[in-house]
C-alpha cells in the first residue's frame, strides 16, 4: 500500500484578479488570497 503526500505551503499575498467580459477586461486589483508556493 503506497499512500502520497503532498506538500502544500500557502501564504496570503494580494493578487491581480483578470476577467474577460464579452471581449472586455476587467482588472480587480489587490485581491487577497491564498498562493500556492509549489505551483504559483
Amino acid at each position: 500500500m503506497t499512500i502520497d503526500t503532498w506538500k502544500e505551503t500557502l501564504v496570503e499575498q494580494n493578487v491581480n484578479y483578470i476577467v474577460d467580459i464579452k471581449g472586455k477586461l476587467l482588472i480587480i486589483e489587490n485581491v487577497p488570497a491564498r498562493v500556492c508556493l509549489e505551483t504559483a
